[in-house]
């Protein structure tokens, strides 16, 4: 992490305060007095402000409620994004959503935690309601939960559950990742999505107090599910 970012996130400073800070030789870093605020700080390194010890940052987590329209990247030229509602400033999006997609993103600055979360090997279960332009079909819906084959796919998806709430309302849980994955498997029988709404991700579950566009701190026994070594 950079000097300034830390010394912004350890204490109340602004970026451009702490950089003034750094500049008139007040920081040192593991007893060297550091005046370049970009220079790199590990996580453990010794960080002084005016003779007084600096307790490190802490990681930090967040769920937001992704509205319609908003593209999971940390900037874009025509559209909005993530970061737009959310100041990024070291954060990351772990698991993503399409343009069209609204629900649960998590982000965070904690690397390790993400991976948890998204490695395909983890299988972490995510959750989506999903609208359909035709009813389902009984033998769609068990081709679905036993796992189908997608176009340009060598192996059928894993099976996933599949509760179906009214002919063109259904919930969707799988816990693996493909591009496109939940619009390709009802292509695949025939059918289109018409709206994406994902509510979990593993035990994580998007807050009903949250509204489009609006996000919160996840609390610590949330993080401490995926966290190494809880």
């Amino acid at each position: 992490m950079r000097l300034d970012r830390y010394l912004s996130r350890a204490t109340a400073l602004s970026r451009s305060q702490a950089r003034r800070m750094i500049r008139a030789g007040r920081v040192s870093v593991d007893g060297d007095p550091v005046k370049q605020p970009a220079i790199p700080v590990a996580m453990q390194a010794e960080v002084v402000l005016d003779g007084e010890l600096l307790a490190p940052p802490l990681p930090r987590y967040y769920m937001l409620n992704k509205p319609l329209g908003v593209v999971c990247a940390t900037q874009d030229p025509s559209q909005r994004t993530v970061f737009d509602i959310l100041r990024p400033d070291g954060l990351h999006i772990a698991g993503r959503l399409d343009i069209d997609a609204t629900g649960l993103v998590l982000v965070t600055d904690d690397g390790q935690w993400s991976h948890r979360i998204t490695a395909p090997a983890n299988h972490c279960a995510k959750t989506y309601r999903v609208g359909l332009a035709e009813p389902l079909p009984k033998d769609a819906a068990e081709q679905l939960r036993r796992g189908i084959c997608l176009r340009h796919e060598a192996k059928p998806t894993r099976p996933a559950e599949l509760e179906i709430l009214s002919d063109r309302d259904m919930r969707l849980t799988l816990t693996e990742g493909k591009y496109h994955q939940v619009k390709r498997m009802f292509a695949a029988i025939g059918n289109r999505v018409t709206s994406l709404h994902r509510e979990s991700i593993g035990t994580l579950v998007l807050d009903e107090g949250l509204s489009a566009g609006e996000y919160r701190p996840l609390w610590p026994d949330e993080v401490s599910v995926y966290r190494i070594g809880r």
